[in-house]
Formats: structure tokens, sequence, C-alpha cells
């Protein structure tokens, strides 16, 4: 049993994996394989006559003969209104790592397809201790408007790994040169299933770390990031553990790097360890 220390962080990874798939969804299929899991209520729109030679609809599942067929039916559906897009194209991954096509942000949790991100642990070690570089989210932001994010995170666009989103990211975001976030290194591996307003989200987040100089100071650089904060990282774990003042999906990745840290005992590490890296 977790201790009252520890119990309060278990509600961030109960909101971060808050259904069991399939969820009441429709699986989209490729070559056999389950790729994505289909809101029901937009059925209608994958009947559509526009969508009718791109999809097939089989009773309890859905079929995509052709993996490029996704982007031009994110294309039929954005000029439709059916979702708000973000123009900015995500690969869709079989089990295996292969690319299949790529679709539209804007309709990943809509298609319940896997996204991936990275998240950027920004480290400063003072004579004082360990402390963290916060960012405030834009209150402009469509997903979390204001919420306390990472120094750096974002979703991996098309053709891009997880170390080149990192290094775009920490450029765009925090003016960070690249000599210097190539140096960030991969921790873990975080992945979780959770029901939204705007429907499935089914994500893989990849966690690096980053120590930087003391003397580096982050910039605001393209207007997603209200403001930056540097806090000791004790105090970041007591936000975590009193508020849900940062980004539901954060928590997660904060809490990861408090365990790695040592900042639990053993069997509250460990129990905390199962449910945030459990299968989903």
């Amino acid at each position: 049993m977790l201790s009252s220390a520890a119990s309060p962080f278990l509600r961030h990874i109960e909101r971060c994996r808050n259904v069991t798939l399939p969820a009441g969804r429709l699986p989209l299929l490729h070559n056999g394989i389950t790729i994505g899991l289909v809101d029901p209520t937009c059925l209608s729109w994958m009947t559509d006559p526009a969508c009718a030679d791109l999809l097939r609809v089989n009773g309890d599942h859905i079929l995509l003969p052709d993996g490029e067929n996704l982007r031009q039916i994110s294309t039929i559906l954005a000029q439709q209104e059916r979702y708000v897009p973000f123009k900015e194209w995500f690969d869709v991954r079989s089990s295996e790592g292969q690319i299949i096509g790529q679709v539209d942000r804007g309709l990943i949790p809509v298609f319940g397809v896997e996204a991936s991100g990275v998240h950027l642990n920004g480290l400063v070690q003072k004579n004082t201790g360990l402390h963290l570089w916060v960012a405030r989210r834009s209150p402009h932001k469509r997903l979390d408007p204001g919420k306390l994010d990472h120094l750096v995170a974002g979703g991996m666009s098309s053709g891009l790994t997880a170390k080149e989103t990192v290094i775009k990211e920490a450029e765009e975001e925090a003016a960070i040169p690249a000599d210097l976030s190539r140096q960030a290194r991969h921790a873990s591996t975080l992945h979780y299933a959770m029901s939204r307003p705007e429907g499935l989200r089914r994500d893989r987040l990849y966690c690096y770390d980053l120590l930087l100089p003391e003397d580096f100071i982050p910039h605001i650089n393209d207007g997603e990031v209200e403001s930056f904060h540097l806090m000791p990282v004790e105090d970041v774990f007591q936000q975590v553990r009193d508020t849900d003042d940062f980004k539901f999906n954060v928590n997660l990745v904060l809490l990861d790097l408090f365990l790695r840290l040592g900042m639990f005992d053993k069997q509250d590490s460990s129990i905390l360890a199962e449910n945030l890296h459990g299968q989903v």
C-alpha cells in the first residue's frame, strides 16, 4: 500500500489511464492489424461518399486498404469541417514501428491512433541542490492553456525521430542551441490511454534529461510559452503532489523523474513505478 505521502501522486496516473481499451470504439485495421480505435459517433464520417473509396466500414470494424489514404481522409474531413486541423502531419505506425501513412494531428483523437511526443527535463545543478526549468503555457494554446509545462515538449511531426524533435522543439520553444540540446539523454518511454473531451489519446512519450549550465536562461521564441521559471526540484515535487497546476501528461514525466532521483522510499517507488510503466 502507498504511504500517505506518496498516494496523491497516483491520481495523475489514474487520470491519464482512465479507459480500458477498446473503450467501445471500432478497430481501424490495416493489413489485419489494429492501428486505431475510431469513435463510433463519427461513423457517418467514414460512410460519407467522399470517404467511401478510402475506408471500408464492415460492421464492427473499419478497414484501411492503403495507408496513404490517411492524408486524403484528413484533408476531406477538414474541408467538411468535421474537426479543426492542426495542419501538422503525424506518422501512423504499425506495432513494429513501420510507417503506414500520415494523419493530421487534429484527427488523432478521433481515430484513436497512437501519437508520439517528447518531453525534456531541463535540469540545473546548483550548490543548493537540483533545480528544474518550468514553463507556463500560453493562454492561447488550444490544449490546456495557462498550465505549467516542461521547458521543452512537443509532438513528433512526420519524418522526425525523437531526438530530432527534441532539438527542433528546444530551439523553437526555449532558444536552446542545437549543440546544447544534442546532449539530452533519453531516460525513459511512457505510454497511456486517456479519454479527453477531444477524444481518445493513446500517447507514447519519449522522456529526456538535459543538464543545463547555471548561467543558461531560456528565452520565449515561438509564442507557445508565456514564461519560464527555475524551481528547486523539491518544490516541483510538492506542486505535483498537492495541485493540478501542470498539464496532465507532464505530471507523468515528472513522476518518472522523481522516481529516478530516488525521492520516494522503496515500497512507494515500486508501487508507483508499476502503475506508471505497466501495460496500457
